[in-house]
């Protein structure tokens, strides 16, 4: 059921012991929207914790200060920037929320309404579900001091890449402002989200970049990033979020699609797009989805190339389409 931003700060408010979940693979977006509002609710005296199916990258560290860690059994549950329950995590770790999400705050177009009750302020009003949350702790009448507006400000940079993305709006950079006005450590913020690479990173970048393959006349170029490149390297899957934006760089490029190989030996994309082309379309033959400039699947495929030549069939008939 879709709601607005009073019913959502109602229901908050009305509840004392709140679980909020994050994506696998999580981003700063994901963390930004957690932690801003675990560090909201604990300030108002509310019970809150975090739970994430994955590895959190060291360089979210930071926003860890102040969040105090408590253990109780939740009477509510909110997930934060998931588009669709499969994206919470493992099939075992899905189970123990399955029929259990109470609200979604989200701003996925694509958003499957898994939730009993989902606060979508979907694109181009919101470039991050950070500005969602910013707008549900408003209406709530929460405090938002340094500790919270350092996590909206990371959701906001980062799913806007810096203010660079198109999906930025004039509302994006006067909450931005309005966060930097809390006097906020912005700088570190930046460098460390789009200036700081660990040794790890390069060696594996250097292994993706050598895997990047060109198709279409030069409009889609894909890489991959397998099990044995995260043993080769020493890195792992938290490092490899910046890798996506790389081919979508490349001058004359419309599909910049990046597959990534899981533990599992099953396979994912991620699709950034220039305009015209749409990722979510791409994505969606897939029972994926996303945004206009940036989605992900799931592909079907024994093999890399299997998977591979699968999305590649669908660049294909979406470039036809334009």
């Amino acid at each position: 059921m879709r709601i607005d931003f009073p019913f959502a700060a109602k229901l908050l408010a009305e509840h004392q012991r709140i679980q909020i979940l994050c994506h696998r693979s999580p981003d700063g977006d994901t963390l930004g929207c957690a932690y801003a509002l675990c560090r909201a609710l604990q300030n108002m005296g509310k019970q809150a914790k975090i739970s994430v199916d994955d590895v959190i990258p060291h360089s979210f560290d930071y926003m860890d200060d102040n969040i105090e860690i408590q253990e109780f059994e939740p009477d509510f549950i909110v997930a934060v920037d998931v588009a669709n329950f499969d994206l919470l995590g493992s099939e075992s770790y899905r189970e123990n929320f399955r029929d259990k999400v109470d609200l979604c705050i989200d701003h996925h177009a694509t958003n499957t309404d898994f939730a009993k009750y989902t606060l979508l302020e979907s694109e181009p009003e919101a470039a991050a579900a950070a500005e969602t949350v910013l707008l549900v702790l408003y209406e709530m009448g929460a405090e938002v001091d340094a500790g919270v507006a350092e996590c909206i400000y990371t959701g906001l940079s980062t799913d806007t890449g810096c203010f660079r993305y198109s999906n930025t709006t004039s509302r994006t950079l006067r909450m931005a402002a309005d966060m930097v006005d809390k006097d906020i450590p912005f700088e570190m913020v930046n460098k460390r989200m789009f200036e700081t690479r660990t040794k790890t990173y390069n060696a594996l970048e250097t292994l993706v970049l050598s895997s990047m393959e060109m198709h279409f006349d030069g409009r889609c170029a894909m890489l991959s990033i397998t099990q044995d490149m995260y043993r080769q390297s020493g890195s792992d899957e938290s490092e490899a979020h910046p890798l996506k934006a790389i081919p979508r760089q490349i001058e004359g490029v419309l599909a910049g699609i990046t597959v990534k190989e899981d533990a599992d030996g099953s396979f994912r994309a991620s699709v950034r797009t220039n305009a015209p082309l749409d990722a979510s379309a791409i994505c969606a033959r897939f029972g994926g989805g996303g945004h206009k400039r940036a989605a992900g699947c799931s592909l079907p495929g024994k093999t890399l190339r299997e998977a591979q030549d699968n999305i590649l069939e669908s660049v294909r008939l979406a470039l036809e389409e334009l």
